[in-house]
């Protein structure tokens, strides 16, 4: 009786184990190159416990890989919905990018734990004069988006870049901004994104720059294989997920999109166990208040900006901040 017992017992083990297996093969393979051992180690450290039950997350691997974007996308809908939050239309141009990038790593081999402490740089004036650069630069992981500068700004934003988030017209252009141990990912909105990452990347020349609101670089500084694309998923998670942003807009109304700081955050919160924040609060009672923590921009650039819905993500950013879920090293 006891060794019919104890091969039940192994029978069920062994069809847990397989069941597991197929479950994670169903949801689309979390990570394509990260080992089992590491991949169960970054399920664990992936999201604080309060993180599911606030946002009602599941989690998704932040980059698109050559090899399996159609299988990932489809596991998650992404094939039946266009850019700007999915791959519908655009699948060859997805493809063409793809096949321009070396990997598509989160993190490399010697980087030791999976589970990492992370914060999340805005460009928000409120960093000028707060000499935080040290703190930041203390994390595992440094996440900055756009054209936000380092150089000059040390002593209030930190050295040291992780990932910086960017599309075509934010990206830097000058190689001055070059930094090696930076990871670029491309949040792409529309077709004309991927294509300009193609060329740049074939070392074609960009002639035509008609379809981008303001002119894109016209060279990337950044070498292949430390260039990734953000899955449409995340953003259409930080979009309509959370910050319930209408998937649908009147024919004459200015669609609006998360700005790429919170993007960047959704990001954080897929990768990192631990969040903190930078950089990301605004004086939205004085106009002439500064903007960036460089530059000369006033919060009237931020307030006249029609396409973001800066009132929710604020809101979303308080609820987060209530809820322990981020930390704002930037709170005053």
């Amino acid at each position: 009786m006891r060794r019919l017992l104890l091969v039940i017992i192994l029978a069920a083990g062994v069809m847990y184990v397989i069941l597991h297996c197929n479950l994670w093969r169903a949801n689309g393979d979390w990570s394509p190159h990260i080992e089992e051992e590491r991949k169960e180690e970054l399920i664990t450290c992936a999201f604080k416990s309060n993180v599911s039950t606030l946002l009602n997350v599941n989690k998704l691997y932040p980059f698109l890989c050559a090899k399996n974007f159609w299988k990932v996308s489809e596991s998650h809908g992404g094939h039946k919905i266009e850019l700007p939050y999915g791959i519908k239309r655009a699948e060859r141009y997805f493809q063409l990018a793809l096949s321009r990038l070396q990997n598509c790593e989160l993190f490399g081999e010697d980087e030791g734990s999976l589970c990492k402490k992370c914060v999340v740089v805005g460009n928000g004036g409120v960093l000028r004069n707060k000499s935080l650069g040290e703190t930041i630069d203390s994390y595992d992981v440094v996440i900055r988006m756009n054209n936000g500068p380092v150089i000059g700004y040390e002593e209030d934003v930190g050295r040291r870049t992780t990932f910086r988030l960017f599309y075509p017209e934010s990206v830097f252009s000058d190689p001055v901004h070059y930094d090696p141990n930076t990871t670029a990912v491309l949040v792409v909105f529309k077709p004309h994104d991927l294509k300009w990452l193609g060329d740049l990347l074939s070392g074609q020349r960009l002639i035509r720059t008609n379809g981008f609101w303001k002119k894109p670089a016209m060279r990337m500084i950044y070498k292949s294989n430390q260039i990734r694309i953000l899955d449409p998923a995340i953003t259409r998670r930080t979009a309509h997920e959370w910050l319930h942003l209408p998937t649908k807009f009147a024919k004459l109304e200015k669609p609006k999109h998360p700005t790429t700081g919170l993007i960047a955050i959704t990001f954080a919160l897929h990768i990192c166990n631990e969040v903190h924040l930078a950089g990301f609060k605004y004086n939205f009672s004085d106009r002439n208040s500064s903007l960036h923590y460089y530059g000369n921009d006033t919060m009237s650039l931020m307030i006249q900006n029609g396409y973001h819905d800066i009132a929710a993500e604020q809101r979303l950013l308080k609820e987060l901040m209530d809820h322990h879920i981020v930390i704002n090293l930037t709170e005053e």
